[in-house]
């Protein structure tokens, strides 16, 4: 079978899409758009943009795992690849390459590549399981680490490339922190909203029956590891993305952008925000950059990664299915509370 078979099932999943879009995504929607206007500009920079991009990122690796079981270390080395091309085939203050390319051609072609890069990580991690593709594509995102580090010829070695700005287009600043802000948020609630669109299309369920059961799956006629690909390759089209608004945040692109540790702090971010939703991924990166901004104010410098550790821990073990579950909790307790109030006032 085809990985996108159509036919009624897609209309179906237009309609649960639209079923899907209630009061809670309307509200934070507007929540997010109001929110510049009663913010000062570092919480809209590095506070919103920042959280944002880092939720756009856990959201390629909650496609991954969440929908496909497939847990990928390399989601921040797929952004890193197109964070770089910006630099290279854009322009930047380094005095290597940055061939002058406009943006609209850079901005496509950075995240198309990152897109094929996902890919063949994934040709590569797919035919694995488990602990097996965790370790796969940790050592893809390690070599690459080292590889940009040591390249001087292409990627400036340790230094990377800085001064790499977004345009101006349109008449409009792209840098300056309420139009940045407002450009995050537009790319991120539109992958947002293909993700909740691809998790009811046929093959959004398809995944996840693969997910469960890949066996099953093969004996009815998918090809699973095609399947597993793709999903690889969508993720790479979100990764590319927000690596292209991560070196226009950051303004410059180093392997330290795109380290092991903060390649595992994507991770952590999705799976404390909680990896069965898309909005757990960036739940967790609203919290990740708040302690980061803040727990260095609390405890000394060389500690506060000690703060940030255990704060995720706490909320692990409240709740295993992270901040999702904590709400899913608290709601439960709340309707409890009503009803209960409700019998006493009926008796």
């Amino acid at each position: 079978m085809t990985i996108a078979d159509t036919g009624p099932a897609e209309a179906g999943s237009a309609q649960s899409f639209l079923a899907a879009i209630d009061g809670r995504y309307l509200l934070a929607a507007t929540l997010l758009i109001l929110y510049p206007l009663v913010a000062s500009n570092f919480f809209i920079f590095q506070i919103g943009a920042w959280a944002l991009i880092l939720g756009l990122i856990a959201l390629s690796l909650m496609v991954l795992a969440g929908y496909g079981g497939m847990v990928s270390l390399a989601q921040l080395t797929v952004a890193g690849i197109a964070a770089y091309c910006v630099a290279i085939f854009g322009t930047n203050e380094s005095n290597l390459l940055g061939l002058g390319w406009p943006w609209w051609l850079v901005v496509p072609v950075s995240v198309l590549l990152a897109a094929l890069a996902s890919t063949l990580i994934g040709l590569l991690a797919v035919r694995t399981e488990g602990i097996y593709t965790i370790m796969i594509t940790l050592a893809i995102g390690t070599a690459f680490f080292y590889f940009v580090r040591q390249n001087y010829d292409v990627f400036n070695g340790f230094n990377g490339f800085h001064g790499v700005l977004p345009p101006h287009a349109f008449g409009v600043n792209w840098r300056a922190p309420v139009p940045f802000y407002y450009l995050c948020l537009a790319v991120s609630g539109l992958f947002f909203a293909g993700t909740v669109y691809a998790e009811r299309s046929t093959f959004g369920l398809t995944l996840q029956a693969i997910r469960d059961n890949p066996r099953r799956m093969r004996a009815l006629g998918y090809n699973v590891a095609a399947h597993r690909v793709f999903a690889f390759f969508l993720s790479g089209i979100m990764a590319g993305s927000a690596g292209v608004l991560l070196v226009w945040f950051n303004a410059q692109i180093s392997p330290g952008t795109i380290g092991v540790d903060a390649a595992i702090d994507v991770l952590v971010v999705a799976v404390v925000g909680g990896i069965a939703s898309p909005v757990g991924p960036f739940l967790g990166a609203i919290l990740f950059v708040l302690l980061e901004n803040f727990a260095i104010d609390l405890v000394a410098s060389d500690r506060f990664n000690t703060v940030i550790g255990l704060v995720f821990l706490i909320v692990l073990f409240v709740s295993p299915k992270g901040l999702l579950g904590i709400l899913a909790k608290m709601r439960e307790a709340g309707s409890g509370t009503s009803s209960g109030s409700g019998r006493s006032r009926g008796t």
